[in-house]
């Protein structure tokens, strides 16, 4: 699988890193924003072709798939434009910030054919796989899950401490996360959402705190707390309290509601999510089957987050 990696940044590098455990696939272009950084990457990953422009970059014959990493507020056209270049996509999340974006990349999907999927990472960490597994068997039942994402941001600097050229969202980003995994856990319809953020932050234009409830219409309940004022343990912490235990997984690790490690080693073949979203990416494309997070399947949490949006914005 030959593949272009559009974004060197912070979530490029952990691609590219994923990517290097996988035998059958090679990253072959890379593209950046600025010249020099993006070189300097490549160097490290032994990448020969570097761009600046992600059209010259799509002119190569031999590339079948392209993976964008780039600022949010581009992920949907440039997703169109690589679909309309004939190559498959897989769009790191968020797919768009928008309804009417993210309704636009599925119709293109439909048109052509091509597989594009959304970078909706917790469907892959080895930690939610085991609750996902277990939910299967109909061993456990979700009746609620706590989540908080917490971060310290209160300047545009992205995860690596560096100044960002875009705008991070709590909403349209971090939330989708768990708006998506929610549903995909429980598989149930989300009949009741609600949201309430705090300030406008007067640099950044954006709330730097939100809360969002959810229930399907099973009963499951989700409470979703984020910050970027949080000074103190960084990160997302989902507690899923069901009918038969309870469990608190944070990224690929998972311990049972009492702290005790739980051994999700055997879950996949790697203890990495990213590397197992770009593994699903490329399996998919060789099987020519719709893959696990397609913008198909991941529709539905993003009209929750348009319809979460239109509230908070409603005059009050």
């Amino acid at each position: 699988m030959k593949v272009l990696l559009a974004g060197a940044g912070a979530f490029g590098i952990k691609h590219l890193d994923g990517i290097e455990k996988i035998d059958d696939a090679s990253v072959i272009g890379l593209v950046g924003r600025r010249l020099e950084p993006t070189k300097e990457v490549a160097g490290q990953y032994g990448i020969e072709n570097v761009f600046t422009d992600l059209a010259e970059a799509l002119k190569l014959p031999q590339v079948e798939a392209v993976i964008l990493c780039t600022p949010t507020q581009l992920h949907a056209q440039q997703a169109m434009q690589c679909m309309d270049a004939g190559k498959h996509v897989q769009v790191e999340i968020p797919l768009a910030d928008s309804w009417a974006d993210v309704q636009a990349v599925r119709q293109k999907q439909e048109d052509t054919g091509l597989i594009c999927m959304a970078g909706h990472t917790r469907r892959f960490n080895p930690s939610h796989q085991f609750i996902h597994d277990k939910i299967q068997a109909g061993d456990i039942s979700i009746q609620q899950m706590d989540v908080e994402t917490y971060f310290f941001r209160r300047k545009n600097i992205n995860a690596k401490g560096e100044p960002r050229s875009w705008t991070d969202h709590l909403l349209w980003h971090h939330a989708a996360h768990t708006v998506d995994l929610f549903q995909y856990q429980t598989g149930q319809k989300v009949v009741e959402a609600n949201g309430l953020q705090g300030p406008i932050h007067p640099e950044l234009g954006i709330a730097m705190d939100l809360s969002i409830q959810m229930k399907t219409e099973e009963g499951a309940i989700l409470t979703l707390s984020l910050s970027f004022n949080n000074k103190g343990p960084l990160g997302t912490f989902f507690r899923y309290i069901c009918d038969e235990g309870t469990y608190i997984a944070s990224y690929d690790d998972l311990v049972d509601g009492e702290l005790n490690p739980i051994d999700v080693s055997q879950v996949a073949v790697s203890m990495n999510g990213i590397e197992l979203q770009d593994r699903e990416f490329f399996a998919a494309i060789d099987a020519g089957r719709e893959p696990n997070s397609s913008v198909g399947s991941v529709l539905e949490c993003y009209r929750i987050l348009h319809q979460i949006e239109q509230q908070l914005e409603a005059p009050r």
